[in-house]
């Protein structure tokens, strides 16, 4: 998949951010991977292994193989060599967002639909700041989760809008592995028609 490249400044669309650290490493990496037709996920610095600062990203149909994975960290370690956020030595770790994976952008919550989801708001919603159940709307402003613990007298919908959440992820379920499965045989066989088609193209 080649990136469209537009004159337009980058914008990151993602609602949940990073703060301290993690976020001048955002600012730094999100308009190189938009230049390679890919997008920040997340940015999370650790104590794992010393320092360990791990990159998630994918392209906009959601896959990140591992050429991409190389790809990414090629274009994005000179970057961040010149401007050198972090003042100690890391180890850098470029990976896909997986089948349990963050939801950053409305998008990531339209997809998850049906799905269930662990979130932490940085505000109260309904008298609480955490919630898991499953995502059953998601619009342009936020979802309507139905949550799986629900006391008497609760009411299991719960709206949320995005601009509340601190945190959100999938919870692994065999039905969304099955899902993730089916979805990355069909990027597959797509990229195995298009290679073809080049092919063909190619010779003629």
């Amino acid at each position: 998949m080649e990136p469209a490249h537009t004159d337009a400044p980058f914008e990151d669309d993602r609602f949940i951010r990073e703060s301290g650290v993690d976020a001048r490493v955002a600012a730094i990496v999100a308009p190189v991977l938009d230049t390679i037709g890919m997008r920040l996920v997340r940015v999370r610095l650790s104590s794992q292994n010393g320092l360990t600062l791990q990159i998630m990203a994918e392209r906009p149909d959601g896959s990140m193989t591992i050429e991409d994975c190389e790809e990414a960290s090629n274009a994005i370690s000179p970057a961040l060599d010149v401007e050198d956020p972090i003042d100690r030595a890391y180890n850098l770790e470029m990976s896909s967002p997986g089948i349990d994976r963050p939801l950053v952008r409305a998008a990531d919550f339209q997809a998850a639909v049906g799905h269930i989801a662990k979130i932490e708001t940085s505000v109260m919603v309904g008298g609480r700041k955490r919630f898991r159940g499953k995502i059953v709307e998601a619009g342009a402003d936020g979802i309507v989760l139905e949550r799986d613990q629900v006391a008497e007298g609760e009411e299991a919908a719960q709206a949320i809008r995005y601009d509340t959440m601190a945190e959100a992820k999938l919870i692994l379920t065999d039905e969304l592995v099955r899902e993730a499965l089916a979805k990355d045989r069909k990027l597959r066989d797509e990229r195995k028609k298009q290679k073809r088609a080049g092919g063909k193209a190619a010779q003629e």
